[in-house]
């Protein structure tokens, strides 16, 4: 005998800030949740790349730390009880039936099958990684243990303090880690190839007066030549510029931010409408093209699409209403304010 798998209101790919908010708006509906995660932790890149990080565009917080953030919104969305399958990929989505009605079946990369009567697809950028410069050897010098010399995130910013720091590229992640190290580092480099940097403009300037006060030093046009050391431990990074002049900075860490690069994996195959890698969806309610699926966060995308997660939070809200009002087409909505309604055991 075949056994049901287990049927929710909603599954939600991606266990990251904007797809537990997206648990928290759902519950609020009365909408049942199963979040799937290939990372065997929630908070997506706020708990695998940058759990320190300060940020700084919350609402009602003017800075909170990335993990912190995280447990927050897993709190939030705790009183609504969502069954979490983490470290589990979500490698088929296929539509089924649900008692006469339109649904989709999950089946996860460990084999968990679950029904759904809709989707919430929140996975960022999908699987992500480094974006590494093309350095001859530059193997040697990675890994997760602090004595290695390259490292293309930043989980523990204490582990470089008194460190000598060369920091390559000049977009918001280099220009952020930039200003937080400048207060740890023994000595701190920036090294870009253009003297004009892409970051927030406040990031720029505040950049920019840490140089003028000393406690960074912009390495400006140059790009990386090549590193020195031995057994994985970092001792210079060679530079050049664009006449081939080269300088040496004595480094003990270099941290090259060039970006990640995206891989959707399986959603790529799911039959969706994308768009550069990226969902196409309904900027008034996250839906897609396929009926009862719903894109929100960083993977989706529409005209003049901000990538905040703050942003992403009014994606789920405005989610989980749609689909409130596709499985319940008969049901009059009284919604009322959470501060009225209040939660499961508030």
């Amino acid at each position: 005998m075949t056994e049901t798998p287990p049927r929710t209101d909603v599954a939600v790919i991606g266990a990251g800030p904007v797809g537990l908010f997206a648990v928290f708006e759902c519950g609020m509906l009365q909408l049942r949740c199963h979040v799937f995660d290939a990372l065997d932790a929630a908070g997506g890149q706020c708990t695998a790349l940058y759990p320190e990080k300060p940020i700084y565009d919350i609402p009602g917080y003017p800075k909170i730390q990335a993990a912190e953030l995280v447990e927050r919104l897993f709190e939030q969305a705790a009183p609504f009880e969502p069954a979490y399958h983490l470290g589990e990929r979500v490698e088929r989505l296929e539509a089924c039936s649900l008692d006469g009605a339109d649904g989709w079946r999950l089946t996860s990369s460990k084999g968990t099958v679950v029904e759904a009567r809709a989707v919430i697809v929140a996975a960022g950028v999908g699987a992500f990684g480094p974006n590494r410069p093309p350095l001859a050897g530059i193997e040697a010098y990675e890994g997760r243990g602090e004595g290695r010399g390259v490292h293309y995130f930043v989980t523990r910013p204490e582990g470089f303090r008194g460190k000598r720091v060369v920091i390559a590229g000049g977009g918001d992640s280099a220009l952020d880690w930039a200003i937080i190290l400048a207060e740890l580092a023994d000595r701190l480099y920036v090294v870009h190839r253009r003297e004009r940097f892409r970051g927030a403009p406040e990031s720029v300037a505040r950049l920019h007066a840490l140089a003028e006060a000393g406690r960074i030093e912009l390495v400006v046009p140059f790009q990386l030549d090549s590193l020195q050391g031995r057994d994985g431990a970092l001792e210079a990074v060679v530079v050049r510029d664009l006449d081939g002049g080269q300088r040496t900075l004595e480094a003990d860490v270099l941290l090259p931010f060039f970006g990640l690069s995206m891989n959707l994996g399986p959603i790529a195959e799911w039959g969706l409408n994308l768009d550069h890698h990226l969902i196409v969806a309904d900027p008034a309610s996250g839906a897609t093209d396929k009926p009862g699926i719903y894109a929100i966060g960083d993977i989706a995308t529409y005209p003049n699409k901000l990538k905040l997660i703050l942003c992403g939070f009014s994606e789920a809200a405005m989610a989980a209403h749609a689909i409130r009002r596709r499985l319940h087409p008969d049901e009059e909505l009284h919604w009322e304010y959470s501060t009225t309604r209040g939660v499961p055991g508030g």
